[in-house]
């Protein structure tokens, strides 16, 4: 056996997720003094990632003035950290063919009424041609799990992407949402020049994971819960971590996102770049789905979004358009950072409409508003879009995004590089509508910033003005 195969054997025989010490740490920290709620508020306004009983301290808050104690200190750790800014991505299904048998998910295997359906290299084009031609600049790429979205085809869907040019439209930054890989597989993927590699657990509680993963390779929790730990050993230090919220009790799987986010901390050295926290939708053919077993209600919803925002202040928090429009405002208030935008996920609908796009579809979104219309109601509310992609290009990741990042030094270059890549698309793609408000925002940005980083930022927004494209801090 090769060294790198025993590493993952012997990882997927040990879980970092104690489920009794979990258990324990919610059933003591039950009914918390409001005093100790605020010191734990104010240990997490110092940006300190909070303690596994710290969290789960806040999880069992259930006083009104205690949640909004929670509330309060979410919206300022945000704007402290972030600003505010809002990055936008779109999520690109490749693929739906899949061969789990996962109870929740819409592209399970022995779901007949998907329509399956893989991309070809035409359709492909037609899809980035869509994207690009309405200004989005990042893509989150999603393929069923299955033998044929081997690394070397996700290697070369991503090649593909990063080649195509429409214009001033291009792609600059590819995240990943796939299968687990092996090690050699992560590094045949690391080398065209991913973003962020994403992998959900959708449970931690092992006894319900069991459950709902019934048929193929994600049956296994283990090899799963250490996707990603085979992803850092590759050299891929961007990694995304998630729950499916709605399969077990909400403040587990909150608990479970800390432990991972607590393990690659202990091990790599740097956390995950990015937490998701996606509620069970509707999907075609799909009974679990259309009534979860644990479903969340949004004032719970809001309450874990406000309390992963203290509890890791560093991170990336993603709210999809799963979410309605006024689930996701509220989500941007409590510690929301990244949200996509004119979003489509029928394979192959952004290109083409039908109506069967549902049926080539993983579940029903809740959010279906153009991008243009997402970026003109952020501008309007005070948010700068940002399509930046500059920390990524410029190698501040992983443990060196996390050096930015702590001291806050990152809003040097996020906000200066937000407006950058806003006056881009107010330029070569917004309505008018969305230009007026968006060139307000602008000159109000500008008028905040010190006077020498402000002359900076005005000369290159100069030249974009002239017809130059991608110029950034």
């Amino acid at each position: 056996m090769t060294l790198l195969r025993r590493i993952e054997s012997i990882e997927d025989r040990e879980s970092f997720i104690p489920h009794g010490e979990i258990e324990q740490l919610l059933n003591e920290t039950k009914n918390p003094d409001t005093e100790l709620i605020r010191e734990i508020v104010e240990k997490s306004l110092q940006k300190e990632r909070l303690t596994p009983k710290e969290t789960a301290t806040l999880l069992n808050a259930e006083k009104p003035e205690q949640i909004e104690l929670i509330f309060q200190a979410a919206r300022k750790l945000k704007e402290e950290i972030y600003g505010n800014r809002i990055v936008l991505f779109a999520p690109l299904y490749i693929g739906n063919q899949c061969i789990n048998n996962c109870s929740y998910c819409g592209f399970r295997a022995e779901n007949t009424q998907v329509i399956r359906k893989t991309l070809s290299e035409e359709e492909l084009e037609a899809e980035l041609h869509a994207l690009t031609s309405k200004g989005h600049k990042r893509l989150i790429v999603v393929f069923g799990e299955h033998p044929m979205y081997s690394p070397t085809f996700i290697a070369k869907t991503i090649e593909k992407i990063y080649s195509y040019k429409n214009g001033h439209g291009e792609i600059r930054r590819v995240n990943v949402n796939a299968a687990p890989q092996t090690i050699e597989g992560y590094r045949i993927i690391k080398q065209v020049g991913i973003g962020t590699f994403q992998i959900f657990q959708e449970t931690y509680h092992l006894p319900t994971y069991k459950k709902y993963h019934l048929k193929g390779p994600k049956a296994s929790y283990m090899y799963r819960l250490f996707g990603l730990d085979r992803a850092m050993l590759a050299g891929i230090d961007d990694v995304g971590i998630g729950a499916l919220f709605g399969l077990y009790d909400w403040k587990f799987e909150v608990m479970g996102l800390m432990y991972h986010t607590k393990h690659l901390e202990e091990r790599f050295g740097v956390g995950p770049h990015t937490i998701s926290f996606p509620r069970i939708e509707p999907a075609v053919n799909t009974p679990l789905a259309q009534r979860p077993p644990k479903p969340v209600s949004d004032e719970e919803f809001k309450r874990l979004i406000a309390i992963i925002r203290l509890s890791v202040p560093y991170t990336g928090m993603i709210l999809t358009a799963r979410e309605s429009p006024d689930i996701r405002r509220e989500g941007l208030r409590l510690g929301v950072s990244q949200i996509d935008a004119g979003s489509s996920i029928g394979v192959g609908s952004y290109s083409n409409q039908d109506p069967e796009t549902i049926k080539k579809s993983q579940f029903i979104l809740g959010d279906t508003r153009s991008l243009d219309e997402v970026m003109r109601e952020l501008a309007q509310n005070g948010y700068i879009p940002s399509f930046c992609t500059a920390c990524y290009r410029a190698g501040r990741t992983g443990q060196h995004f996390m050096e930015f990042a702590i001291p806050g030094f990152v809003k040097e270059f996020c906000t200066p590089n937000a407006l950058l890549t806003f006056k881009e698309y107010l330029i070569d793609y917004a309505s008018e509508e969305t230009k007026r408000i968006g060139e307000r925002l602008i000159e109000s940005e500008l008028k905040k910033m010190p006077e020498e980083r402000r002359k900076v930022v005005e000369k290159l927004l100069q030249k974009l003005e002239a017809g130059e494209r991608d110029v950034r801090l």
